[in-house]
């Protein structure tokens, strides 16, 4: 078929009346394969002239009207026959049947009923028969939405926990390595440090001396106090005025003694648990006729325990105030049964050794003031008081009188007045037997430490005996007394001891 056919923009006016016919004509099959694709089929009757014009490779014989009926044996003869077209196409103007006549664009206007099965088809190619498109089943998934919900958030939790163990975990370290750098690592021996006031007198050895032992609980644990290493729950007292209440009251309690040596546990000089106080130099300075000594046994910026509300800031350790002049001091290291890290936020216990002249003697006189291990496995006590004892044997062998004095957190061998009433109560150490000479001096018919398990509650408060004094055999015990002051101002009560020499 010609292109212009199938070209919507061509204009019908080119086409001669013959080639619109021929245009508008499907040709049988038979006379289509002997045609050139590009030449169209025409109908009606044309004259043989015409017809070689435009078939010139056609057989002559399909080119004779006589032979036509050969050719198309199922066309009635009529339709073979111009002059019968009219009676087979009553609807179709002459002009149509007779190629001479043909006007093209008259002609394309009847085109359309003349041959209405090919009104379409003529300006489209031909469509292709519709075949339904093949659905390939999707194989089903199994519902896993609700399961890679669950698995995002476990992912997203797992990365926030991840992140905050590892922001823990730096903080941890860098508090760790801080408060190692700045471990307090004292030497073997050392000076202690020296207060403010200096007094002069020297004992003359045949008066009796009195001393005073007092576990003072940095004045912060009176009677409405509990303390979380003992079953309670308290770290820091409630206010700076219970404090300062507090050291009033101990205050008063030693003035009331009227010592001429007091030893003094847990003292504090710069602590967050008793608001900076320095209790040390306050009873020096208000206590008034004393020189005092200080040895550090417990010093760290920061204690991060018990988590929730960290100790903090401790500065603490045993204080000796004398009316006599004392002629030296010294701190000695005892054994520390802790391991790094926990080591380096933990106490580091001592002996603090005071010496003094003694008037017409040569020998001196040696007090030790001692605060041994608490928390512990009874090791740690066991290798103190084996160094505290080796000690003031050695100062007895050289001709000196040697008195011990403290908080030793060990009952005495033969005291039993007060027994555990909870197995799962902190127990005390037991104190070993002294060598022949030697002994112990204290008193039992009063309860020198409590329990901080609660507030203080006289009738279930758990009691023990573990404040007295070792006095060497050239000692002679005159009195040793427990002072009842119901644990008002601190969870011990103060032990007094009368001496002379002999």
């Amino acid at each position: 078929m010609d292109p212009r056919f199938y070209d919507p923009s061509a204009d019908f006016n080119t086409f001669t009346p013959t080639e619109l016919t021929m245009h508008a004509v499907e040709l049988p099959p038979e006379l289509e394969s002997l045609l050139e694709p590009s030449q169209a089929a025409a109908t009606g009757e044309l004259r043989r002239e015409q017809m070689v014009e435009f078939f010139p490779d056609a057989p002559t014989e399909l080119l004779s009207q006589e032979k036509a009926q050969e050719f198309f044996p199922d066309t009635p003869t009529e339709l073979l026959s111009q002059e019968k077209a009219q009676e087979f196409f009553p609807d179709t103007p002459t002009e149509l049947l007779s190629p001479e006549q043909h006007d093209p664009l008259r002609d394309a206007e009847f085109l359309p009923s003349l041959f209405p099965h090919q009104q379409e088809p003529i300006r489209q190619a031909p469509k292709t028969p519709e075949v339904p498109p093949t659905i390939v089943p999707r194989p089903k998934r199994k519902k896993r939405r609700g399961w890679r919900i669950v698995r995002r958030i476990f992912i997203s939790i797992f990365k926030w926990a991840f992140a905050l163990v590892l922001a823990v975990a730096v903080l941890i370290g860098g508090l760790v390595g801080y408060l190692t750098v700045t471990e307090y690592s004292p030497d073997q021996r050392e000076k202690a440090d020296i207060g403010n006031r200096q007094v002069t007198g020297t004992y003359d050895g045949s008066s009796i001396l009195r001393i005073v032992t007092f576990n003072t609980g940095y004045a912060g644990l009176g009677k409405d106090a509990d303390f979380f290493m003992d079953g309670g729950e308290g770290v820091t007292p409630e206010s700076k005025e219970t404090v300062i209440d507090n050291m009033i009251g101990i205050e008063r309690i030693l003035s009331d003694i009227d010592a001429d040596i007091m030893l003094l546990q847990e003292v504090d000089t710069d602590s967050k648990r008793s608001y900076e106080q320095d209790q040390w130099r306050q009873y020096e300075y208000d206590l008034e006729d004393y020189e005092s000594v200080f040895a550090l046994n417990y010093s760290c910026d920061y204690v991060p325990y018990p988590i929730g509300d960290f100790i903090g800031k401790v500065h603490s350790g045993i204080a000796t105030y004398s009316r006599y002049d004392i002629a030296s001091s010294t701190r000695i290291s005892l054994p520390n049964s802790f391991s790094w890290p926990s080591r380096v936020a933990n106490l580091k216990r001592c002996l603090l050794v005071t010496r003094f002249k003694l008037a017409g003697r040569e020998q001196e006189l040696v007090i030790v003031n001692c605060h041994l291990e608490a928390y512990d496995d009874g090791e740690a006590k066991q290798a103190q008081t084996e160094v505290l004892i080796r000690f003031i044997e050695k100062e007895y062998l050289k001709g000196n009188y040697v008195i011990v004095g403290g908080d030793f957190n060990q009952s005495f061998p033969e005291s039993e007045k007060y027994p555990l009433l909870n197995e799962e109560n902190w127990a005390p150490g037991k104190l070993d037997e002294l060598r022949r000479g030697w002994q112990y001096a204290y008193d039992e018919k009063t309860p020198t430490c409590r329990l901080l398990d609660q507030p203080y509650d006289p009738n279930e408060a758990q009691y023990y005996v573990i404040d007295g004094f070792i006095l060497s055999p050239n000692v002679q015990l005159k009195r040793v007394q427990t002072i009842d002051e119901g644990f008002v101002y601190s969870d011990h009560n103060p032990v007094v001891l009368d001496i002379t020499l002999k």
